[in-house]
């Protein structure tokens, strides 16, 4: 099948072959119709696999012309990069149209955005809290509003992101089209989106939270974080070559410091994108990542969902995500528009239920890394200790409520001792 199959008029065919699309991916061939003919629609589908696409498109087809000033179609997405990437998509598919296509997100003071809405818009792509400031200033009208998207709609609702969300349905027409799209829907959110769909067509290309076929996944247990730096060294200098790498960390602490390392020891382009950058700084940054001025990209889970560079050929996992659900989207970011990828999941001993976790989601076992480095052994600094220490425990109360922890057995294996001596 090709786009001219999907009805699709021809300013977006043109767009689309500009755009180098050359086919659809199965979960636009499926939700392009029906979205396009007005129904509410539940999308789940690998990320990477053209998500974004499937709902734009249709979409930007309803409004087809500059319409009055207020809005008509509003996307809402949970981060700034995420809704910095599908206003940058929805220009690009409106280009030869007339349509006028708004971004709202924090970070940036809201002058230049009010500015733009001024002007008039048909289409804003936000971010809940931006939209409702913009909005609760009386800066635009929500009563031309006939569609809105929740992408990412899980991390939406999981995010804390629920007050914003059924603010925004209050001032928005009842009589509309609602669209929810993401890689993993768990069945306790899909319960939360009953609150704002009736009789919703469904449409899940692959089963739920099942990663793109195109990614190689291995795993690699490390005992702390100085030796997987030192592995990230090792791959940077012996394995990396000119491809572009993804570095996923915890904490914004580590990703800073593994990128002023990585700076220090190579002379590429290394960036950190992290919620301590400002706003302009992290857009700059994936920027530059997508046009290779940036070879390695460092980041925390803000920016997992918000990336889209298909040269993206490795991530790696410096921690194994608490959340299995985020590990799907951080290996997303590579294997993308069905090219070939590798993920490296490095993990301690404290996260070893983290990686049983995912491989528990994922229903496979991931791969031992093959052939690994040997690498120079550094000890673990007591504070590191004790952290995995205490995740450790905090794991086993969870799984058995009569566990103690291991505080509670060194002492009590100190107070024995002392019985025995007297």
């Amino acid at each position: 099948m090709d786009f001219s199959e999907l009805k699709l008029t021809r300013q977006f065919l043109n767009a689309i072959a500009d755009a180098g699309y050359e086919e659809p991916t199965p979960i636009q061939i499926q939700a392009i119709p029906p979205v396009r003919s007005g129904q509410d629609i539940i999308g789940i589908a690998q990320t990477g696999t053209g998500k974004t696409a499937a709902f734009l498109l249709p979409i930007l087809q309803q409004l087809k012309y500059a319409q009055g000033e207020a809005p008509r179609a509003l996307v809402l997405a949970p981060t700034k990069e995420l809704a910095f990437q599908i206003h940058a998509e929805a220009v690009k598919f409106a280009h030869y149209t007339d349509l006028r296509i708004v971004a709202l997100y924090g970070g940036v003071g809201p002058k230049v955005q009010i500015e733009a809405i001024a002007n008039g818009v048909d289409l804003i792509v936000a971010t809940p809290g931006r939209f409702l400031e913009i909005y609760s200033h009386g800066h635009f009208a929500t009563k031309k509003l006939k569609h809105i998207v929740l992408d990412e709609a899980d991390r939406m609702m999981d995010m804390g992101f629920m007050p914003q969300i059924r603010q925004i349905q209050e001032v928005i027409p009842s009589k509309r089209q609602n669209i929810l799209f993401s890689a993993t829907f768990p069945a306790r959110v899909e319960r939360l989106a009953d609150e704002f769909l009736l009789w919703p067509t469904r449409i899940e290309v692959t089963p739920e939270s099942t990663p793109v076929a195109t990614v190689k996944q291995f795993k690699l247990e490390l005992p702390n974080l100085r030796t997987k730096i030192a592995f990230v060294e090792w791959f940077v200098r012996e394995r990396l070559g000119d491809e572009r790498l993804l570095v996923f960390t915890r904490r914004k602490e580590d990703a800073e410091n593994l990128s002023r390392f990585l700076q220090r020891t190579f002379d590429l382009g290394v960036r950190a994108i992290h919620s301590n950058k400002g706003q302009n700084s992290r857009i700059n940054a994936m920027q530059e990542f997508r046009t290779g001025a940036v070879q390695i990209l460092i980041a925390t889970d803000v920016a997992s969902r918000g990336i889209d560079v298909p040269e993206t050929s490795m991530v790696i996992n410096a921690s194994a995500p608490r959340d299995p659900h985020d590990y799907i989207h951080r290996i997303g970011r590579t294997g993308r528009a069905f090219r070939n990828g590798t993920a490296l999941t490095l993990f301690d001993a404290s996260e070893r239920f983290a990686m049983e976790r995912i491989e528990e989601l994922i229903q496979s076992e991931v791969l031992p890394y093959p052939e690994p480095p040997a690498l120079e052994e550094f000890e673990t600094p007591r504070s590191e200790r004790q952290t995995q220490a205490r995740e450790i425990d905090r794991e086993l109360r969870k799984r058995d409520p009569d566990y103690q922890g291991a505080f509670h057995e060194k002492k009590k294996k100190k107070s024995s001792g002392r019985s025995r001596r007297n």
